[in-house]
């Protein structure tokens, strides 16, 4: 397994042995390297639902910590099955694929990533949150509302922080309206119709492995799109201090030197 996409095997305790592995695998791959920018974004996220649950900012803790678990596990499979040389979902196979590419931005990564985990993952967690814990998708409602709510507020960090400058610039700037094409809120509401359409459909399991497999493509689509390759801005560019910076140099398998 190449040392660039190890994760350590989970540990008991739910979110904090999330939070574990992602810092673990931060810690092993270059920071340039796109799946790198999307786990530091994601990683800030479940810190933060982390921080909810333990100041009761939950109604139902125990269904919000499953949901998030169930929602990491998705993410991390993904890079499990990369590191294993087998084939990822088609909705993250974009960034694993232009994880490297010079063209691609940071915040195109961040999105990229985003857009696999919200778009896909998310409505395939909800039902196996429902599964888990014999419910249905409007008793989640709350929890689904509460996260997307912080990935709402983090994507306005994030294009702040990884969107180039000054504003002149950024309006001129092809990354600018490549990324107008997106929305993050869009993109959740689309999930929740998705979770409720895939819980409607458990009787007919054939059925669902195909609305699975189109929700799976289409949003591998969106993803390929984000990651256009783009031309740098001629006044150059900031990137962000927590999401986006470099440090050290890369190598061909995206370890640090």
């Amino acid at each position: 397994m190449p040392r660039c996409e190890q994760v350590p095997p989970a540990v008991d305790t739910p979110v904090d042995g999330v939070i574990s592995r992602m810092r673990a695998l931060d810690a092993t791959l270059h920071p340039r390297d796109g799946v790198a920018v999307f786990n530091r974004v994601y990683l800030a996220v479940t810190e933060a639902v982390d921080r909810y649950v333990d100041t009761g900012r939950f109604a139902d803790p125990h269904a919000a910590i499953t949901l998030d678990v169930r929602f990491a596990q998705r993410y991390l499979e993904a890079v499990e099955a990369v590191a294993g040389e087998r084939v990822p979902p088609a909705c993250w196979r974009p960034l694993f694929q232009f994880r490297r590419h010079p063209g691609v931005r940071p915040l195109q990564f961040a999105l990229a990533g985003i857009n696999a985990h919200i778009g896909h993952d998310l409505a395939l967690a909800v039902v196996d949150t429902c599964r888990t814990l014999d419910c249905a998708p409007a008793d989640l409602e709350d929890e689904f509302d509460a996260v997307g709510d912080l990935l709402v507020s983090l994507e306005e960090r994030i294009r702040e922080d990884l969107m180039p400058g000054p504003d002149l610039l950024q309006i001129a700037d092809p990354l600018t309206h490549l990324l107008g094409a997106w929305s993050l809120e869009r993109a959740r509401d689309a999930t929740w119709t998705a979770a409720r359409a895939l819980w409607a459909l458990r009787g007919l399991p054939d059925m669902a492995e195909e609305f699975t497999d189109r929700l799976d493509t289409a949003v591998g689509f969106a993803g390929r799109m984000l990651l256009t390759p783009l031309p740098e801005p001629r006044l150059g560019s900031h990137q962000g201090l927590s999401f986006g910076s470099g440090r050290g140099e890369s190598t061909a398998s995206g370890q640090r030197r």
